[in-house]
Parts: C-alpha cells; structure tokens; sequence
C-alpha cells in the first residue's frame, strides 16, 4: 500500500484526495494547506492527518507519493517550493499542471529530480483516454504511415482574466501534450493571439508548429467558447491513413487510405471515461501502476520533462507573438522521449 500526502486541498485538490482515496492501492495518510480549515475539513473526510507547514509533515509522516495541486498566478506560480521540497525529501512527485509558471522553475525542478533520482510527473489527464491510447497503438503499429500533420482545437469558457498569458500558461499544457504524445518534440512554433472584448489575457490563440519528425501542426486554443460546447478535437494524418478523437474522449474514428471501411471506437461509460474527471483517476492509475512496477524515472509517462517540455512551446509561442508572429525555435531538451 502506498501512503500519499495532498499538498494544495482547494478545488483541484479534493479531486486529488478523492481519487488516492478510491484507489485500491494507495492510502491518503496527510494533507497539507496553508488554510488549516481547508485542510482539516479532507483531513477529516478521509481520515488522514491534517497540517499547515510541509517540512512539518514530511519530518512526520512516512509517506511514499507527494501529490503537488497548489495553483498561485496562472495556476502554476506556488509549484515551485513545495514540489523541490518534496523532491529534496526523496518522494515520488505529482504535481498539477502547468508544471510552472515560470520557466526558469520549470527547468529546476526537471533538473533537481533528475539528480535526485525520484519519479516526478504531471497530471497531463487529456492523453490519459482510452481514445488517445488507441490512436498512439496505430501511429506505433505503422497504420498511420510517416507522419504529416497535426491538428487540435481546445476551447472552453473561462471569464477569469488575470494576466496577459493565462490562458495560455494555464489551459494549454494540455493541448500541446497530446499534440507532443502523437506527433513527438515539437522543433519551431509561429503564433498569432487575440482578445476578446472586455479582455486583458490574450484570450484566443493560433499556433503553426513544426515537428523535428517534419510533420507539420496546428493549434487553435479559446477561453471565449460556450461551456455547451465540445471542448477538443484532435485529428492526427499520415500517408497511409488519419484518425480524429471528438471531444477528449466521446469518439474515435480511424480513416485508412485504402480501404473502405473505418475504424470507430465509442466511449462507453461502463468500461470507458464517464466523465471527464474521471480522466483524473486514470492519469493517477497509471502513476500508481508505474511506482509499484518500479518504473525508472527516466521512463515516466506524461513525466516532468514532458511537462517542461510543454512550457518551452508555451513560452516559445508568447515570444512569437510578442515579435509579431515570427517563427520562434523551441528549446529542446537533452536525452527527452516522449512516453
């Protein structure tokens, strides 16, 4: 059994408690805020150990998994001292995305874990589908054929308007790693970014991108949609054949070149993703499953270098719009895979 501790129990953080709670393989022993009532109220709904100082837990409790779910500006900027902190510990580390909103921070913590030897991943819930899993088994298999072209839509309604890059440092860690989980490193972005009225944060977006396989990409990522609204399409196409996943996870179509008949795959709420936060609970089942099967680090899925590597295209696409939609390198990193 492993023991986890939460550290961040608002909003995001329940789902976090609720989810270690469920599974069969974990206990949550401690959670960790700096709003004590917050804290005690899922210490006391799952009889686990409430605390306000994280040094204070960790000397504590014997505790096996950190589960990071802290937000601060554009959902990422109070990541950073609790996550090196529980790294510094020597725990497996989950943190929300994105991984940081600073990506100085980013690179660190990618850094620091390496060094330390410790399993650090994300909760990058969008590739954690059945339809994601099928789609990578066809472009592995060969069915797709070389690669070509890459195309995502995630729009959703968000009125929040905190600053000029929310929208894209706080929504598209999700989007860009599906994109990166199908198509591979992502090597050159060129955006171009607009507001809707009334707003401060660059509230729509439109992305060209270019992968080191060659293929080539789009992204169009809004926080002006209607909720009523599909949020993601993604549609990924090779020489040989093209799949489209709607809405996260609703359907699956594969389309080969030659043949006549399709490939359709339909999420079916008894053996499938029922709703959408149950993408949470599989994205935290496979992290589980890879602790107790002694996965390397190195080897993590929707790990912490994909997740930096996911704000490298972020802030590689702030620049272009920034310098009025050049086309930006993104930094690639040393020795990534993507899993």
């Amino acid at each position: 059994m492993l023991k986890v501790a939460v550290v961040g129990v608002n909003k995001i953080g329940k789902l976090h408690c609720q989810y270690y709670h469920l599974h069969p393989d974990t206990k949550l022993v401690a959670v960790c805020d700096l709003v004590e009532e917050r804290a005690q109220l899922m210490a006391d709904k799952y009889d686990a150990t409430c605390y306000t100082d994280l040094d204070k837990m960790l000397d504590s409790e014997e505790i096996d998994i950190v589960s990071i779910a802290t937000a601060g500006e554009e959902n990422g900027s109070h990541h950073y001292l609790p996550v090196m902190t529980a790294i510094e510990a020597g725990k497996d580390v989950l943190v929300e995305k994105p991984i940081s909103n600073d990506i100085m921070e980013a690179r660190e913590m990618v850094q620091f874990a390496a060094q330390q030897k410790v399993r650090f991943v994300s909760n990058l819930n969008h590739r954690f589908v059945p339809a994601a899993s099928k789609g990578k088994e066809l472009i592995e298999e060969g069915s797709l054929g070389s690669l070509l072209f890459l195309n995502m839509k995630l729009t959703i309604q968000n009125p929040k308007d905190m600053t000029k890059w929310f929208h894209m440092r706080a929504l598209h860690p999700h989007s860009i790693d599906v994109m990166r989980y199908f198509g591979g490193n992502i090597r050159r972005v060129q955006s171009f970014m607009t507001k809707a009225p009334k707003r401060n944060t660059w509230s729509t977006v439109s992305i060209n991108m270019e992968f080191a396989s060659g293929a080539v990409g789009h992204l169009t990522g809004s926080y002006d949609m209607s909720r009523l609204h599909p949020i993601e399409y993604c549609e990924v196409a090779g020489n040989r054949g093209r799949f489209e996943i709607d809405n996260v996870y609703e359907r699956f179509t594969f389309f080969p070149h030659e043949r006549d008949e399709l490939l359709a795959q339909r999420n079916s709420i008894l053996s499938g993703v029922g709703s959408f936060h149950d993408t949470f609970a599989n994205r935290f089942a496979d992290f589980i499953r890879q602790i107790k099967g002694r996965v390397p680090p190195e080897q993590m899925n929707a790990s912490g270098e994909d997740a930096l590597a996911v704000q490298e295209v972020i802030e590689a696409a702030i620049r272009s719009h920034q310098n009025n939609g050049a086309v930006m390198e993104v930094p690639q990193i040393k020795n990534h895979t993507i899993h």
